[in-house]
C-alpha cells in the first residue's frame, strides 16, 4: 500500500474512533435519566457510579504512549474499537449499582486509549495540521453532541440498554473494518504537517508548568460541561421538555463546539498559538459565569459560549504538544497531556454529585466558572513565557 494512501485510511480511522470515544462516554449521563426512572434511585447517585470510569479515562492515558511505542499503534487503536464495544455490551447487561460500576470502569479504561495514541497518528499523518487537527476534532465533537440526542431518541424507543447495545456493536465493526483495511503504522515524513517546525522556547521548563496547569483546569471545565449539560438543560431552561427533546437540544449546542474546532484549525495553520489561547480562554469563565446565572435563552447562550471555547481548546492543546515537543517523544507527551487533564477532571463527577446536592446547578457552574478563570490566567502566562522565546530558525521535527 502507497504511504498516501495508507496515511489517508489511518486519518479516516482515527476520526471514527474520535466521534466514538466521545459518544460512548457521554451515553451514561443522558442515559442515567431513564435509568433514574426505572430504578427509582436519584440522580446524584447514579452519576457518582461514572466515577471511576472518567477517573480511568485519564490515569489509563499515562501508560498508553508507552505500549503503543512498544506494541505499535494500530494495535492499541484496534484494542480500543474492540474493548469499547465489548464494554458498552457489558453496561447494556448491568443490573445492580455494582455491575453499572464496574462496567463502566472497564469503558473507561478502553476510553483512555484513543486520545494518546489517536492524537500521535494524527499528527503523523497530518498534511496540514492545523486544518488535520480542526477536522479531528470536528468529529470528536460530533461525537460528543449527537450522544445526548441519539441516546434519549433510543432510550425513548427502545430503551437505556439499546442505547449501549447498538453503539457497543458499532464500535465492534468499526474495529473489524480497522483491522482489515489498515495494515501497519506507518511512518510520516518531512513533507507532512507532522514534520512541521518546532518552535524554540527559552524556558521550557516554565511554559511546561504552565501549560499543564491550564490542561488540569481545562481538564475540569471540559468535564463538568459536558457531563452536566443535559440534566443542565432539564433542569434550568424553564421549559418541561421531554427526554428527547431535552437531548436534542444538548446536541444542538454540541454542535458549536464543532464549529468552534473547525475554525480554530483554520486559525492555528495562519495565527501564533500563544495568541489563540489566549483568545479562546476568555470564553471559559464569560461563558460560565452567565450560564451559572442565566435561565432559559441566556443560559443556553452562555453554554454555547463554554461549549466553543472548551472544544476549540482541545485543538489548540494538540497543536501545542505537535509544535513544541520533538517527534520522538510525541506519543509519550500526548500520554502525559491526557493524563494530567483527563486524571484531574475525572473528579468532576463527584464534584458535581457534591455540588449539585448543596446548591443544585447554579453553584456546579459557578466552581466550573473558577476553573475557566485558572485557564485564561495561564493562557496569559503563557503566552507571555512564549513571547521570551529565542528569536532563532526552528530545527526541524524529528
Amino acid at each position: 500500500m502507497s504511504p498516501d494512501r495508507l496515511s489517508r485510511r489511518t486519518l479516516l480511522f482515527v476520526n471514527i474512533a474520535h466521534a466514538l470515544d466521545h459518544f460512548v462516554l457521554l451515553i451514561y449521563p443522558t442515559a442515567v435519566i431513564a435509568i433514574a426512572a426505572e430504578t427509582g434511585l436519584d440522580y446524584a447517585t447514579l452519576i457518582g457510579l461514572a466515577t471511576g470510569a472518567f477517573v480511568a479515562f485519564g490515569l489509563c492515558s499515562l501508560p498508553m504512549g508507552w505500549l503503543a511505542d512498544r506494541f505499535g499503534r494500530r494495535t492499541l487503536l484496534a484494542v480500543f474499537f474492540f474493548g469499547y464495544g465489548l464494554s458498552c455490551l457489558g453496561v447494556a447487561s448491568a443490573g445492580s449499582r455494582t455491575a453499572f460500576a464496574v462496567w463502566l470502569l472497564v469503558l473507561g479504561v478502553a476510553s483512555a486509549i484513543y486520545h494518546p495514541v489517536g492524537s500521535t497518528m494524527l499528527v503523523t499523518h497530518a498534511r496540514r495540521l492545523g486544518r488535520d487537527l480542526g477536522i479531528n476534532g470536528v468529529w470528536g465533537n460530533l461525537g460528543a453532541a449527537s450522544a445526548s440526542g441519539v441516546t434519549a431518541l433510543v432510550a425513548a424507543a427502545l430503551g437505556w440498554r439499546a442505547a449501549f447495545i447498538l453503539p457497543g456493536l458499532v464500535c465492534l465493526a468499526a474495529g473489524a473494518a480497522f483491522v482489515a483495511l489498515v495494515p501497519g503504522d506507518g511512518e510520516g515524513t518531512a513533507q507532512k504537517a507532522g514534520g512541521a517546525p518546532l518552535i524554540p522556547v527559552a524556558r521550557p521548563l516554565v511554559l511546561l508548568a504552565v501549560f499543564a496547569m491550564a490542561v488540569v483546569a481545562g481538564g475540569m471545565t471540559f468535564n463538568v460541561t459536558t457531563i452536566a449539560l443535559p440534566k443542565v438543560l432539564d433542569e434550568r431552561l424553564g421549559l418541561d421538555l421531554p427526554l428527547v427533546l431535552t437531548g436534542s437540544l444538548a446536541t444542538l449546542v454540541f454542535v458549536f463546539g464543532a464549529l468552534t474546532q473547525l475554525l480554530m484549525g483554520r486559525l492555528v495553520d495562519r495565527f501564533s498559538l500563544p495568541t489563540i489561547f489566549v483568545g479562546l480562554s476568555v470564553l471559559q469563565p464569560v461563558g460560565l459565569g452567565l450560564a451559572a446565572a442565566a435561565t432559559g435563552v441566556p443560559l443556553v447562550a452562555g453554554l454555547v459560549l463554554i461549549t466553543a471555547a472548551i472544544y476549540g481548546q482541545v485543538v489548540v492543546n494538540d497543536a501545542m504538544v505537535a509544535r513544541y515537543v520533538p517527534a520522538r517523544h510525541r506519543a509519550k507527551a500526548f500520554s502525559v497531556r491526557y493524563f494530567l487533564g483527563f486524571t484531574a477532571s475525572g473528579f468532576a463527577v463527584p464534584l458535581i454529585a457534591l455540588l449539585h446536592g448543596m446548591g443544585g446547578f447554579p453553584l456546579v457552574l459557578a466552581a466550573a466558572a473558577g476553573f475557566g478563570a485558572v485557564v485564561f490566567t495561564a493562557a496569559v502566562a503563557f503566552h507571555a513565557v512564549a513571547q521570551a522565546a529565542p528569536a532563532r530558525p526552528a530545527a526541524p521535527a524529528e
